[in-house]
Parts: C-alpha cells; structure tokens; sequence
C-alpha cells in the first residue's frame, strides 16, 4: 500500500507501468497493479474507505504516474472523477453500495458529463436528455466522450431536463438501455478506450441520484475540477518525461545539455507553481498555469524526438508515443483563454 508520494513503492509502481505503457491498448494490467498498490484510495477521504490524501500529495502522484503511463492516468482521473461525485453526494445508499470496490479496484467507474461543460454545449437540444416518468426518470441520448465506456461497472452521468435543470446520477454499465459504441480511434491514448455511450429510454431511480435536478449541476458537490490543475498536473508529468529521456541522452551526447538544462529548470518553476496553486496559495491563474503546461508538453515531447532522431519516429518508441499524447491536452477540457493563448504562441503571435 503506498501511503505517501515518497514511497519508494510508488516508483517501483511507476516503473512497470512505463513498461506496460508500450502496448498502447486497454491498460488492464497497469490499472491491476494501481488497485493492488492502493492508487485508488488516494483521492477518496477516509469516511468513504480511502486514505484521504492532501491535494498536494494527489498532485505528486498524479506527476510520477502521467511520467510512467499518460493512459493509464488519464484513466484514472476520470475513475476518481465518478468516484468523487459519488462520495460527494448526499445519497448515502449509492456511497454503500459503490465505493468499497471502487476504492479496492475490483469495479471500475467513469464518467459521461463533458456535454454539460464543454463538448456540445453548443448544441440546441441536449445530447443526453432526462424526462419524469412517475417514481424514475428516464434517460434518453448519448454522452459523446465516455473514457473506458465499454469496461466500466459504473457510469456517472449527466442529463438535461426539458426545463433546462440538470441532473448527476449512476447508471451500470449493463442496465437496460446502455450501448458502450467502438471506442474512438485516437491520435493519441487510445488504450483509454474513450467513446459515445447511447442511452435509449433508460430508467434510474431515486437510489440513483448523485445530484438534482438543479441548474448548473456540475458546480454542486465535489467532483474532477474541469480545467483545473489535474488536466496541467497531467501534461506536466508528461513533459518531465520528456525532459527525463533528453536528460539522460545528454550524458551521451554533450550538445543537447543545454536544452536539458533549460527545460529541468522550466519544469521545476512550473512544479513550485503547480504544487503551489495545490496548496491554496496560487503564484498565477489556472489559465496561465494550464497554458503553460500545455505549451511545455508539446515542446518538450518535439525536443525530445528531435534527440531520438529517426529511431523516435518508428512506431513503438516512446517518444513518438510521447509527441502524439501532448496533442490531447490541447482538446482536453481547453478552456477558452488558454485555447487562445496556445494559438497565439503556436502562429508566433506575442503578447
């Protein structure tokens, strides 16, 4: 059990995930080993069973496991998102039933909502409606990004009234009504088997209720902070990984020493802010701090290619692997100013 982000079994943990991470396909072995080694609990607090780590300590874990297997970890937050919103709600029934193995790792839960954040909001009808049929409610459409849809035990999701109220409720992956379709094929961490999971007339009761209806669902409770520091915690890991392979090859190849420098100190800058923000006491914005967490995953990931030369372009070499997953986090949960501010520093344009 790794109690603390020091612990040396944490990485021994992140080493045979980086091993597994070459296979690039549904990481059940290294979600296995996260379950056995008690990643799971780490988000939890210790009235729902976990060991209700600081978000400091989570967001040194986070930072050694997206180093190890981006996949897998981005797997793991949308897990811990379903997890916290259940331990979060007020639905006692659903904590009781749900998170003892969930925290264990024997179920795995994920979460459909980004159609009530960013993806199709756009839209004029809500993509998954809900509609009061007597004592349930019946949930009609799709959620169109669902990570590890076709393996999940639990679904969180979100609908939409026809009065525009909004609802979180858990639904089982094999209820009535549920179609996980063919994951999507990705540019990058399509082992994360994400996709649109259809729901046709699927009917949830009270006991399954996280939230609502209300407006403005995804602000009630506590659940993964959409934009916030685990989308940068995440591409942060990912560039130290990068930055780690260019600092290893300069021991053999003096001329890229200076990039190594460079990037090591950017990182460590970027880290004391990241942990700081973690703490409460933010040194920038969430905006900035995501921006430039975006902007050192793709640049770091291109210099370490660039140190690979012709081998990192074969596929199977983990910096190849490494370039194609920095492209998620520029349409991962991308707020607006930051969307903004990665195009006008990709086209060159300066503040």
């Amino acid at each position: 059990m790794i109690l603390k982000p020091s612990d040396p079994e944490l990485d021994q943990l992140c080493a045979h995930l980086h091993q597994l991470a070459k296979q690039e396909t549904w990481p059940a072995a290294s979600l296995q080993a996260c379950g056995d080694a008690g990643v799971f609990r780490w988000f939890l607090s210790k009235e729902n069973g976990g060991l209700g780590w600081s978000d400091s300590d989570v967001v040194r874990g986070y930072l050694k496991l997206s180093a190890a297997c981006l996949t897998t970890t981005f797997i793991i937050t949308q897990r811990t998102g379903a997890c916290r919103r259940i331990g979060g709600s007020a639905n006692t029934a659903a904590r009781e039933r749900l998170l003892p193995d969930l925290a264990s790792g024997k179920t795995l839960a994920t979460v459909g909502i980004s159609h009530l954040t960013t993806s199709r909001r756009h839209l004029g009808k809500p993509v998954l409606g809900a509609k009061v049929d007597g004592d349930t409610i019946l949930l009609d459409g799709y959620s169109p990004w669902v990570t590890g849809g076709v393996h999940a035990d639990t679904l969180v999701v979100g609908a939409t009234l026809d009065d525009g109220r909004e609802l979180l409720a858990t639904v089982p992956g094999d209820a009535a009504g549920v179609s996980a379709e063919q994951p999507a094929d990705l540019v990058g961490l399509t082992g994360s088997a994400t996709g649109m999971v259809k729901f046709s007339q699927v009917s949830i009761g009270a006991d399954q209720l996280l939230a609502g209806p209300i407006e403005n669902v995804m602000k009630a409770g506590v659940g993964a902070r959409t934009g916030g520091l685990e989308t940068s915690t995440l591409a942060i890991g990912l560039a130290m990984a990068a930055a780690a392979y260019i600092r290893d090859e300069a021991e053999k190849r003096p001329d890229l020493s200076a990039a190594a420098e460079s990037l090591a100190h950017e990182l460590s800058d970027l880290e004391t802010d990241l942990l700081s923000a973690a703490a409460g006491e933010p040194l920038c914005s969430t905006e900035q701090l995501r921006s430039r967490a975006n902007s050192i995953a793709l640049r770091s990931t291109q210099a370490a290619l660039s140190a690979a030369k012709g081998a990192g372009y074969v596929t199977g070499h983990p910096v190849g692997r490494w370039c194609r997953e920095a492209l998620f986090f520029l349409v991962w949960s991308c707020p607006q100013p930051v969307q903004q501010a990665n195009l006008c520093e990709l086209a060159g344009i300066l503040d």
